[in-house]
């Protein structure tokens, strides 16, 4: 008889592990607007529990930390109590015999540098300098502030026109978003606490999928202004739409055949169908804003003429010129760059690329495109050269799991150093520099040569994706302030000595996501209307439902489904599945309704205009 025996596992163990589950859950819902101070106490309490108390530094140091942030929070702080804490926390920084006491004491110093206002207004005046308002976090985190518990119970109501025409109030894309939104409203979801986060972005999909077409509201009535709008992408639209709905007559000048900017000619059509692009556009066009085509600034037309011709103008050109590798051999034949290569893909003008091998340098949203687009296009090989870690790329993880599905291959921590050039000018191959893992800067892990040799890649098509600039040399030569390769305006989007002219989106901000462009363009619309001396607000008349009071029981979260990889890179037909209506009513019913349980009553409820 054997004398092993199986041991349980420990008890204590387990409900242990269940608690730490659990706090991570709830650090990982805890709402924007929190106060700092506050926040380094818990933290710090935290460490202190962690610590083993044998040195001194930790066991007293902390403790004393944590007394003098309570001070600080009680109101029986001075201006001093700062100094104490300072040389406390260097003290145990330069004492402490384990990690956990050097980076509590480290957290409560960087505090102290990187905001200090905050202890200072809780010093002088006993008062918080942050937005604690409690807000609702997925619409706190929202760019544009949709209202996303609403139109999460009226899609759990099956009133998908509704849902359309609320989300609407705040962004004019729902059927865009729908799609590839990057959902920074589900980073805080308050679900987080019982389960996992809602499906914000799948119930919007549902909502635009089954809502049909949906007209938008009537505008207001005309005020005999007229606006230009540079720039026919989200941004610009969303501005027009908005100008639009309050009785502004928008004019919007692009300069590529279609309108929807990087949407239309930037992501490919497995990823958003342009049909379902053309349904947001249609409706915005629907409110009477008018389109001329063809027309690029600084080469058909000036700032200073349309300053002539219209009340206002506003700059949204967006980001759509590449960044260079600074490599000798870039302009060789087969080297392209992936805001060209989409684009054309975009134009219909397809590039044969069957039987050759495409290499992709960039870890980001747009490199993840231009790789799975050249699998599509027939490629026999296509890989992914990234200087950092899968962990370090910027792209979304499904958009990285995706490619990985479609047979893409990534040649992570390799840094590009040459590109091969054969005797017809055509890029052979590229050598790329071996790099390893090194110390952590601004919480992100640097990189450093190895010292192996470089290690070549040969290759057809080179495709660099590392970023988009934005054309602004006309505006240079306008008298229109640019930064560092941005348009540099003052916060409100307008510009000093220059009166009626404004800037919003991509060309301001740098690259962004798509629902920053659109919250950048309401701001902006909002302030030229204040401008042209009116204060016409945006509303919606729809009915929330009223929140359920039954109790949430724990529930899994209802992702969306992927045709499979083998059937969908040969073509480029949508690659994701809406959720089935019965799914919709499960995932909705999962939302806890912060609009009306513990967050919005606080505010006065909910905002019903803008």
């Amino acid at each position: 008889m054997s004398r092993l025996e199986i041991v349980s596992p420990n008890r204590a163990r387990i409900v242990m592990e269940g608690l730490y589950k659990d706090l991570e859950r709830r650090i990982e819902s805890s709402p924007p607007g929190l106060c700092p101070v506050d926040m380094a106490r818990a933290f710090l309490e935290l460490c202190h529990a962690q610590t083993c108390g044998k040195c001194v530094p930790c066991r007293i140091g902390l403790g004393q930390l944590n007394r003098f942030i309570k001070d600080v929070l009680d109101g029986k702080a001075t201006m001093k109590t700062l100094d104490y804490m300072e040389e406390t926390a260097l003290s145990i920084m330069e004492s402490a015999d384990c990690a956990i006491g050097y980076e509590a004491a480290n957290m409560v110093y960087k505090g102290l540098i990187g905001y200090r206002d905050d202890y200072i207004e809780h010093i002088q005046n006993g008062r918080c300098t942050c937005t604690y308002n409690q807000p609702v976090p997925c619409v706190a985190l929202c760019p544009a502030h949709v209202d996303v518990p609403g139109y999460i119970a009226l899609v759990g109501e099956g009133r998908y026109a509704d849902a359309v025409r609320l989300i609407r109030k705040d962004n004019p894309f729902p059927t865009t978003c729908g799609f590839i939104c990057e959902h920074p409203c589900e980073a805080r979801c308050r679900r987080n606490m019982v389960d996992d986060s809602i499906n914000i972005r799948g119930l919007k999909r549902v909502a635009a999928d089954f809502a049909g077409e949906v007209d938008p509201p009537e505008c207001a009535p005309s005020t005999g202004k007229k606006i230009a709008v540079l720039g026919g992408g989200p941004g610009g639209l969303s501005a027009a739409y908005y100008l639009q709905l309050m009785g502004h007559q928008a004019v919007v000048y692009e300069m590529l055949p279609k309108l929807g900017g990087m949407l239309r000619y930037g992501i490919p059509n497995y990823r958003l169908p342009k049909e379902r692009l053309e349904d947001d556009i249609n409706c915005i066009l629907k409110t009477g804003v008018q389109v001329k085509y063809g027309l690029k600034i600084g080469q058909d037309i000036t700032i200073q003429q349309l300053r002539k011709e219209y009340d206002a103008v506003l700059i949204t050109i967006g980001a759509s010129t590449d960044k260079k590798l600074g490599l000798e051999g870039e302009d060789a034949d087969g080297v392209l760059s992936a805001v060209q290569f989409l684009r054309n893909v975009g134009k219909n003008m397809i590039m044969d690329l069957t039987g050759k091998e495409v290499a992709v340098i960039g870890g980001g949203n747009v490199s993840m495109d231009a790789v799975r687009t050249a699998k599509r296009l027939g490629a026999k090989k296509v890989s992914i050269v990234y200087r950092r870690r899968v962990a370090d790329m910027t792209a979304l993880p499904q958009e990285i799991e995706g490619a990985v599905a479609e047979g893409i291959e990534l040649q992570t921590l390799k840094a590009p150093a040459a590109i091969d050039v054969d005797e017809n000018h055509h890029v052979k191959g590229i050598y790329v520099t071996p790099q390893m893992v090194s110390a952590i800067k601004d919480g992100r892990a640097s990189i450093r040569p190895t010292g192996e040799p470089d290690v070549y890649i040969p290759c057809d098509v080179l495709i660099v994706a590392i970023g988009q600039n934005i054309e602004t040399r006309h505006f240079e030569e306008a008298g229109i302030p640019v930064e560092r390769g941005k348009i540099r305006t003052k916060s409100t989007g307008t510009f000093e000595n220059m009166p009626g002219v404004f800037a919003g989106g991509d060309c301001a901000s740098g690259p962004a996501s798509v629902i920053t462009a659109i919250a950048a363009a309401k701001v902006v619309a909002a302030n030229i209307d204040e401008y042209l001396g009116y204060h016409h607000e945006i509303s919606c008349d729809v009915e929330i439902p009223e929140a359920n009071l039954s109790d949430r029981s724990p529930c899994g979260r209802v992702n969306l489904t992927e045709r499979e990889a083998c059937e969908r890179v040969c073509d480029f037909e949508g690659v994701e599945n809406c959720m089935t209506e019965k799914e919709a009513k499960q995932e909705a019913g999962r939302c806890l309704r912060c609009d009306h349980f513990g967050y919005g009553i606080f505010k006065g409820g909910r905002e019903r205009l803008w």
